[in-house]
């Protein structure tokens, strides 16, 4: 039997959200102005987010700082983000998808994939009950989305790209030579900024190019792996499922663009405590625990950097992470250049229901880690029952930190 997939692909999703929930209010409609969501003038927190057809006609791009942004359209009406309205904007859309598809998979906020297969009896024609989807959403939620129509996800996202908005687009085997392999090999699903430009430099500058170049060059190139996928998403092949259940996470992390710039390790370990916590916190409300910790640093210049560590017993407790992503900060940055960015993330996932103890524990260690295991469990319990913003660590990143500094003088020390 064939495969009939369709993707679901909010147009603009942040801006068109709140363009929507404006409109409802009367107030005029950001999609008809230059306009973007990102951080405000003088936070100058994060970075585009979504913006306008008008906003794009300026140059402004998705993912660029809103002070260049700014610069290219000083007219431009900025909002913030309010991700309340985004989860309830996305959870509406996906649930009239799930009306129509009995597998439907939710690739991201704004995006989805719907299953199709076997649906001939009750939709035989796919464009027409695309369209039943499209409408439904743009009626009722009043926000535009493009579908994509293919045999497989990657056809079918690679068709919701093609013109927008409010359109819906078909890729089959037939029509990918003329549909996709004149498309820039920047826009294949998958392809990044380095990928192309190394691309590039081999003289394959077009989809159809990668689709009938010999797949060994390929490999040549990008490696075993990498090569041959490159290959095969060029020619439409793609065998992955939708997926109606969600993957367990490979990782956990957060990070945050500070509103100042921090040139000193005080300043840096309250952050560091407060990503530390919420993302601990997070993967032990999924059981989990992580043998990975990595600190990330952005500097005032767009400098990334970024320094991992794999213990030898997998952890999710706070103040452990917290030790030795502070520590890892002191190893990668030198407490004076300006951060604007700071980031952990754990990964390398132990989903195994005892805890690991090492060979090395003293008692006294054991006993510690419970009694640190039963706070951070006391602090879970009391967000849940209150709410996140109940209880903070910042009473506790004075003696943490204290502790943690004693610590490191005595290593120095010794």
């Amino acid at each position: 039997m064939s495969r009939v997939i369709f993707h679901v692909d909010v147009n603009s999703a942040f801006l068109s959200w709140e363009a929507a929930r404006r409109v409802k209010e009367g107030l005029p409609d950001l999609r008809l102005v230059p306009s973007a969501v990102g951080g405000d003038r003088e936070a100058r927190r994060g970075v585009i987010l979504a913006k306008s057809i008008p906003a794009k006609k300026f140059g402004i791009k998705t993912g660029e700082p809103v002070a260049a942004a700014l610069r290219k359209c000083p007219s431009l009406v900025l909002v913030k983000p309010d991700f309340r309205l985004y989860t309830q904007c996305s959870r509406g859309f996906v649930a009239i998808c799930r009306k129509y598809a009995p597998v439907v998979e939710q690739f991201s906020i704004d995006e989805c994939f719907l299953d199709m297969s076997g649906t001939d009896i009750m939709y035989p024609d796919k464009l027409h009950v695309a369209m039943l989807i499209k409408n439904e959403i743009r009626d009722t939620l009043g926000f535009t989305v493009n579908i994509g129509i293919g045999e497989n996800k990657l056809c079918a996202k690679m068709a919701s790209d093609f013109t927008k908005p409010d359109l819906i687009h078909t890729l089959f085997p037939s029509e990918i030579p003329e549909k996709m392999w004149n498309l820039p090999v920047r826009e294949l699903f998958s392809v990044g900024a380095a990928t192309a430009e190394s691309l590039e430099r081999h003289g394959i500058y077009k989809i159809g190019n990668i689709a009938q170049c010999d797949v060994n060059l390929l490999v040549s190139i990008f490696g075993e792996k990498q090569g041959r996928h490159l290959w095969r998403y060029a020619n439409g092949i793609d065998d992955s499922p939708v997926n109606s259940e969600p993957e367990a996470p490979k990782g956990y992390s957060n990070s945050t663009t500070l509103e100042r710039d921090i040139t000193s390790y005080a300043e840096a370990e309250p952050v560091i405590l407060a990503l530390c916590d919420s993302t601990a916190s997070r993967m032990r409300a999924d059981g989990v625990r992580a043998y990975c910790i990595t600190v990330s640093t952005r500097t005032a210049d767009f400098c990334d950097r970024s320094h991992g560590k794999k213990l030898d017993a997998s952890t999710d407790i706070t103040s452990e992470i917290y030790k030795l992503s502070m520590k890892l900060l002191r190893e990668l940055w030198d407490g004076k250049t300006p951060l604007r960015l700071l980031g952990v993330a754990l990964s390398e996932i132990d989903r195994g229901d005892a805890v690991q103890l090492s060979l090395f524990d003293s008692e006294e260690s054991i006993i510690r880690r419970e009694k640190d295991r039963k706070l951070d469990r006391t602090v879970d319990e009391i967000r849940k029952k209150f709410g996140s913003g109940t209880i903070r660590l910042g009473g506790v990143t004075h003696e943490v930190g204290k502790k943690h500094r004693a610590e490191m003088e005595n290593d120095r020390d010794n």
